[in-house]
């Protein structure tokens, strides 16, 4: 009788479960997605084929398989399972795990992997308690986390890890996984005649922003919800019971985190890229995540001068007003200062040689280049300066040619190098004059003033 019960328990639960979870994959082929490691002859593959897999720690947003990935892993490999959130545990409980997998690895020869959930969330102690043992082999940790591991996962375990990065699911990966679900008799809804449109399987694919587990529940919804005039049995999914079916999609963007870095690395690069619609695209996303747009204003004030620079001056006046007007009226009026801004920056012509000439004074003088100040250039505003030898300082202005041949540094060494774009070009011109005016400076008069 108590078996009888125990399968009614079962089969209630299986039947509360929801449809993402029913349709989770049963093998490595079924898997979808991040044929980057775990296609064939990948690494995460190789691994597995050769049951070789050590400690791995899986990376990426949500509904990309983390979890599924493990429990297929532990399946395909035969090893004891166990699985814990490390925002609910603690390290009396892990210390437990670790002590069930010591025996059952001494006792039965029986290798356990340890799945660990929002591994970041364990700090650093409590992330050292697991060391030894990953060490030794006597678990295999998989954990799991949406925050960049080289960041929030200690770098001692992050070294005895290979680390997997998760990527969204592309749409045609979405559609797939749709698909599947509506044609699966046993854990979709293959008993039933679903009619679903084109433009509801593009709906989905674009609005689930590649997580399987939303796109999954929105087929849920609108199947269960009937669609729109279910007639003789046959379930209509269109355009409209689609968008009723899904919530309006959050931006992925955490902004302490990976999303606020990469989401304004794009940003820079599509502007350094001369593309004004990725630029623009980006400060869109920026913004309606809520990033603060004082920070969009310092970085391009930022790439202005080191992405831009004296190809056009202009950008460095224009990223300027931009800053000064984003902190003077703020949101939603800014969007519009900081996107012409970026516009302008995208499309105008691209130096960093001012960048670099910066860059590399800076690292002279890092690495102990001293050069003392030549003494005509030394300050012979007081009296007994010229008694100390600062004095020959030639003043350019009486000169015919505005210039005069004479050391402004003491080191033959070369910072600036103008490119050929924009008025760079100009600049170019002018100091190649200078350097044929050393060869014949006219006569000028010597000032020992400043």
């Amino acid at each position: 009788m108590s078996g009888l019960w125990e399968e009614k328990r079962r089969a209630n639960r299986k039947a509360a479960e929801p449809l993402a979870v029913k349709m989770r994959p049963r093998t490595l082929d079924e898997f979808a997605g991040q044929k980057h490691f775990l296609g064939e002859g990948k690494l995460l593959r190789r691994m597995l084929e050769a049951d070789l897999l050590t400690s791995v720690i899986f990376y990426g947003p949500p509904g990309t398989g983390k979890t599924t990935l493990a429990e297929l892993i532990a399946k395909h490999t035969k090893r004891r399972f166990e699985r814990a959130n490390a925002a609910a545990v603690g390290v009396k409980d892990v210390r437990e795990v670790l002590e069930r997998a010591k025996t059952s690895l001494e006792n039965d020869g029986i290798r356990s992997i340890f799945f660990l959930d929002e591994i970041h969330r364990f700090n650093k102690s409590q992330q050292d308690v697991l060391l030894g043992d990953v060490e030794r082999g006597v678990i295999t940790l998989i954990g799991a986390t949406t925050e960049n591991p080289f960041f929030s996962v200690n770098s001692a375990l992050v070294s005895r890890s290979q680390i997997f990065q998760f990527e969204s699911l592309d749409e045609d990966e979405i559609k797939a996984l749709i698909s599947r679900a509506i044609k699966d008799s046993d854990r979709g809804y293959g008993n039933r005649e679903i009619n679903i449109t084109d433009e509801a399987l593009d709906h989905w694919a674009v609005m689930c922003d590649g997580d399987a587990r939303r796109a999954l529940s929105a087929l849920e919804i609108a199947v269960l919800s009937h669609g729109t005039g279910e007639t003789d049995g046959v379930i209509t999914i269109n355009l409209d019971v689609a968008q009723d079916s899904i919530q309006q999609k959050a931006v992925n963007y955490d902004a302490k985190g990976d999303g606020h870095y990469d989401a304004i690395s794009a940003f820079i690069k599509s502007v350094r890229g001369s593309d004004p619609d990725a630029a623009v695209y980006w400060l869109a996303k920026m913004l309606h995540a809520g990033e603060d747009p004082m920070f969009i204003a310092r970085r391009i004030a930022i790439l202005a001068s080191e992405d831009i620079g004296n190809a056009d001056p202009r950008g460095l006046q224009i990223a300027a007003a931009a800053y000064e007007i984003t902190h003077r009226i703020g949101m939603p009026e800014c969007q519009l200062t900081l996107a012409q801004a970026a516009i302008y920056l995208a499309c105008a012509p691209k130096s960093n040689a001012t960048a670099m000439a910066i860059w590399t004074a800076m690292s002279d003088v890092k690495k102990g280049r001293t050069v003392p100040v030549p003494k005509h250039l030394r300050d012979g505003h007081y009296a007994g300066a010229k008694k100390l030898g600062h004095k020959g300082y030639q003043y350019a202005h009486n000169s015919e040619t505005g210039f005069v041949d004479q050391d402004y540094l003491g080191v033959d060494v070369k910072y600036y190098e103008p490119v050929e774009r924009g008025f760079e070009v100009r600049i170019g011109e002018f100091l190649k004059w200078i350097g044929s005016q050393k060869q014949h400076v006219p006569n000028s008069k010597h000032d020992n003033s400043e």
